[in-house]
């Protein structure tokens, strides 16, 4: 039994391990890395898009692919529930950034 599987599916490894990194990223609140692992992974994608159409799998392949999904999906989930707290905390400095600036604007006189 040959284990080598076709571009199609060796994309999908590829994407799995980048998540991986992204997950581990923001796990140690590596913003830059993430932003930057973040990019190749929607490269990955862009390169599946086109594999995608143009494959056909066999059953073993079609079940490695899902796995390998399932497990993207997995390292998605985790990284939103590590970045989430970090993007409330930045929406929050922003929101306080502008309503400083519109009550500073109110009152300071006119020249």
């Amino acid at each position: 039994m040959d284990l080598t599987f076709p571009a199609a599916v060796q994309n999908y490894e590829a994407l799995s391990s980048l998540m991986g990194l992204m997950r581990e990223a923001a796990a140690s609140g590596q913003w830059d890395q993430l932003v930057a692992l973040e990019k190749k992974c929607q490269e990955r994608v862009q390169i599946m898009r086109q594999a995608d159409a143009r494959s056909s799998l066999e059953e073993s392949e079609r079940a490695r692919k899902k796995a390998l999904i399932l497990k993207i999906l997995a390292d998605d989930a985790s990284i939103r529930q590590n970045t989430q707290p970090w993007m409330e905390k930045l929406q929050w400095a922003l929101r306080n950034t502008r309503q400083e600036r519109k009550v500073r604007q109110a009152y300071t006189p006119s020249r």
